[in-house]
């Protein structure tokens, strides 16, 4: 059930699913993002600058940027609660927070960077030019605000996998769904490593789109015990679709 708890901010209470867990009952950062999605999709739409408001225009949102923090990951817990707001808008981005709570007890919190994109030419549109919403403002720093970090790039390939952009990867825009990069990043992974680790931050970099039936390669450099850098390439063009940085700790 979503409710309006002030002008700006979505609340969510979400129920986990066995569905979304994995072998440990740890939810699944797929299942994760995906509820970013959501929340942020019917948000967007509730404010007035969401699907049915842009795609007339020939817009769409496009994620740029993820950095999530989690200070004590969701684990065998079943009522959650899921919080997100827009953070205003510069001339070419957008910025959005959230927030996943256990009562009052903070799990994890988010930033994202956004672009508005015209999809018959991909080009960046101009966001002050193309939303007319009292509720997306000039974006203002604030001193708690999270930091997107420099993701390092490969030194080395420690594991790789190729996949298949598969039909139900495809999303309303036609493209990957942006949960899936996090799936295509993690699986490489040992699952002795994924078995007795579990994700303290995550900085994720998205630079290109994939589409139905093109393949991609997930590379992986382990930096350390605790660190892995992640880079996915387009198998035919060679080219950088999404980049990731995860600091690790022990179960």
């Amino acid at each position: 059930m979503l409710e309006l708890t002030n002008k700006k901010i979505n609340e969510e209470k979400i129920n986990i699913r066995y569905s979304e867990m994995d072998f440990d009952k740890s939810l699944k950062p797929f299942s994760l993002l995906n509820y970013f999605q959501d929340i942020a999709s019917d948000n967007a739409e509730r404010l007035g600058f969401g699907y049915s408001a842009i795609t007339p225009k020939n817009l769409m949102w496009v994620l740029l940027k993820y950095h999530i923090e989690f200070y004590d990951y969701p684990v065998g817990i079943y009522n959650l609660k899921l919080e997100t707001e827009p953070r205003g808008y510069n001339k070419l981005f957008a910025y959005r927070n959230f927030r996943l709570w256990n009562g009052e007890h903070l799990l994890a919190r988010a930033s994202s960077m956004w672009s508005l994109v015209n999809f018959k030419d991909m080009s960046i549109a101009n966001i002050q030019n193309n939303i007319d919403s009292p509720f997306l403002e000039k974006h203002e720093k604030q001193d708690d605000d999270l930091n997107f970090e420099k993701i390092p790039s490969l030194e080395k390939i420690d594991y790789e996998k190729e996949f298949e952009v598969r039909y139900n990867d495809i999303d309303v825009n036609r493209h990957a769904n942006n949960g899936n990069y996090i799936v295509w990043a993690l699986e490489p992974l040992e699952y002795e490593f994924k078995s007795k680790n579990k994700l303290k931050t995550i900085d994720m970099l998205y630079k290109k789109e994939i589409k139905l039936g093109e393949k991609l390669i997930s590379q992986i450099q382990l930096v350390s015990d605790n660190e892995t850098v992640h880079t996915m390439k387009n198998s035919q063009t060679g080219e950088d679709i999404c980049m990731l940085h995860c600091i690790w700790e022990k179960k």
